[in-house]
């Protein structure tokens, strides 16, 4: 991997791929719904939308039309603390599609006409989100858990908010924060040549200073949220705070989590739906950020059912803190992360995020020698120790189904079981 910075503050990070005849290419800006407001909540991923909208010289249209004609994709996607517009084709196309992706950052125009239209789609992508309610809980365990902090907010926005959109306000935003220190540029494959020059006349030259204070760190809370929907299911989250992006107990809490609940053949899975038959999807995953983590448990359920799973989802847990791991099991845990690892990587779509996701959060760029040195490093007691770190803390929960309010009798579970011990 190379990584050069041009002297306006842009990264850009390189990872040849020989053998692959494809480049994956992906703009990340360091900003997404965490440095949003109330005000104006969902602004960065409408933003992400309008850049596909247009610019100067290509109709929404023509951008469409100028990847398909060259077989590539292209495509983007805003997060809590990121943004990346993204392009995968060939490599003799690489630098159509990298001035593509440079003239929809650069004079994407916003147009009133097009806003308007991209509000109704946005709000149906809003309408089909509250439709899944099986997607939509876990953004509400993050309402629950953080409430008074944007990592709270949708990345979708409301309505009400939405519609006080304008061009200038879009604008004001990303002169704020699509700026050149804030922009990393990860490229992965087949990479030619005079790719990085041309790069560097695209984008070393534009200025742009960061005029805005990053936020301060969230603060979590055992909350609880519930909304009414006549589901068949009810759909729980549980979640504990975790470690942040970058802490080495990450390294054990991925084995933890995938003994717990990541795998089918994880504690959650095989007890409440393999031997129980309880619930068809059940499972648990972690989500670390720059300045906080959460680590949660997710079940659906039939509502007559849900106290059942919620207890057993915690006995789980306690087995965690109080047999932990058998060395077998943690050897078999090691050589699925380690397998799961490397296949993913022999993607270029994968390589590219990689880079960009590491350089924009943690800063570093650690080698796939050394992570496997890092899952190889941990213990049976390393995992117990963060099993009970995690599972000792009170928790916060978000709830979806036929209910007017927060169960009493799960309440009650919780209260009496937190901490497990």
């Amino acid at each position: 991997m190379k990584k050069i910075t041009f002297s306006n503050g842009v990264r850009v990070l390189l990872e040849p791929m020989e053998n692959v005849r494809s480049v994956s290419i992906g703009l990340w800006f360091g900003t997404g719904s965490n440095d949003e407001t109330m005000e104006n909540n969902g602004v960065s991923h409408f933003i992400e939308h309008m850049m596909f909208k247009g610019t100067e010289k290509r109709t929404a249209k023509e951008i469409a039309e100028e990847f398909d004609r060259i077989g590539g994709q292209v495509n983007a996607f805003t997060s809590k603390e990121y943004t990346c517009y993204y392009a995968r084709v060939l490599d003799q196309h690489a630098s159509y599609a990298i001035e593509i992706l440079a003239d929809m950052l650069f004079h994407s125009t916003y147009a009133e006409e097009e806003l308007a239209k991209e509000r109704r789609v946005i709000l149906e992508e809003i309408s089909m989100y509250e439709d899944t309610p099986d997607e939509l809980v876990h953004d509400m365990i993050l309402t629950a858990a953080y409430p008074q902090h944007p990592l709270g907010y949708s990345i979708l926005g409301t309505e009400e908010v939405l519609n006080t959109f304008s061009s200038q306000k879009l604008h004001d935003h990303v002169e704020g924060y699509y700026t050149p220190e804030n922009l990393v540029i990860a490229i992965a494959g087949h990479i030619p040549a005079d790719l990085l020059s041309q790069i560097e006349a695209l984008f070393g030259q534009y200025q742009g200073r960061r005029l805005v204070e990053d936020q301060e760190a969230p603060t979590f809370y055992s909350g609880r949220i519930v909304k009414k929907k006549e589901t068949e299911q009810a759909h729980l989250c549980l979640a504990v705070p975790a470690f942040i992006a970058g802490d080495e107990r990450n390294f054990p809490l991925l084995l933890l989590n995938q003994y717990l609940g990541g795998s089918a053949s994880s504690l959650l899975f095989q007890e409440i739906r393999e031997a129980r038959g309880l619930a068809y999807s059940v499972y648990s995953y972690h989500t670390a950020y720059q300045q906080t983590g959460i680590f949660t448990f997710y079940a659906g359920t039939a509502p007559d059912q849900l106290l059942e799973v919620t207890k057993l989802m915690l006995a789980q847990a306690k087995s965690l803190i109080d047999t932990g791991m058998t060395e077998e099991q943690l050897y078999w845990g090691k050589e699925n992360l380690k397998g799961s690892l490397m296949l993913s990587l022999e993607s270029v779509n994968s390589r590219m995020i990689h880079l960009g996701k590491n350089e924009l959060v943690l800063g570093r760029h650690r080698t796939l020698d050394q992570i496997i040195e890092l899952i190889e490093g941990v213990t049976v007691d390393d995992i117990k120790e963060v099993a009970t770190q995690l599972f000792m803390q009170p928790m916060a929960a978000a709830l979806i189904g036929p209910y007017d309010s927060f169960p009493d009798e799960i309440e009650q579970v919780l209260k009496n079981s937190i901490p497990l011990k």
